[in-house]
């Protein structure tokens, strides 16, 4: 199992109390030292899985398709205006991610970052209406021959950090690594009102396997 680097340092620091416990209980057989082993062994197992990062190389690369930047559910389709940059009528397209997703974020077409702000705010559950717009978040805007495409992380109740790896005026290519978001959260992309959505509420999506809205040439 390949591991995202976000989770190194977490790792380190769950498995020294692992190791120690599991040390103990093995010198001394007490059955406090096997419970907490017991304990912070599924915890840790819980986390790797977390902290994943299966490959997801697009084999078939595709300018008119918009992969999924992100593994989870789709929990919201809408017309919508967003008011933080583009202000015209946007397709809205928001997509849960539970704890047992996979949680690094993935360019969903090629493109320039034109736009990149980083806002604070609540840990309301990331399914609520309102964590697009109260929640801790990162805004992105990106650049594609189909017109700009914008694309929120959203932190949930659990999760307390996003992180965001693309600058402003860099080229990215469908694909590349966007940030990672831990422990439970929600990726939110404002279409073009054109753009053809390939998805509907309910489906479960893996990022950069599932196209989830296509641009006519």
């Amino acid at each position: 199992m390949r591991i995202h680097r976000e989770g190194r340092a977490s790792l380190l620091i769950l498995g020294i109390p692992l190791f120690i416990c599991l040390g103990l209980a093995i010198t001394s057989g007490a059955v406090l030292w096997i419970a907490l082993s017991i304990w912070f062994g599924g915890f840790f197992v819980f986390v790797l899985q977390f902290f994943r990062n299966p490959d997801r190389t697009i084999a078939h690369p595709d300018e008119n398709a918009m992969f999924s930047p992100a593994d989870g559910k789709v929990v919201a389709i809408e017309e919508v205006t967003d008011p933080e940059i583009l202000t015209d009528k946007r397709i809205q397209v928001s997509i849960f991610m539970s704890p047992t997703d996979v949680h690094a974020n993935r360019v969903p077409i090629s493109g320039m970052i034109k736009y990149f702000k980083y806002h604070t705010g609540k840990y309301l559950v990331a399914w609520h209406p309102k964590s697009s717009t109260e929640n801790e978040r990162t805004t992105f805007v990106l650049s594609t021959k189909h017109g700009d495409i914008l694309i929120r992380q959203i932190a949930g109740a659990v999760a307390r950090r996003i992180m965001s790896y693309p600058k402003v005026g860099v080229s990215v290519q469908q694909g590349d690594e966007l940030g990672f978001i831990k422990f439970g959260s929600r990726c939110d992309i404002f279409f073009p009102i054109h753009a053809h959505i390939s998805v509907k509420i309910g489906d479960h999506v893996k990022g950069n396997i599932d196209i989830i809205a296509r641009f006519d040439d």
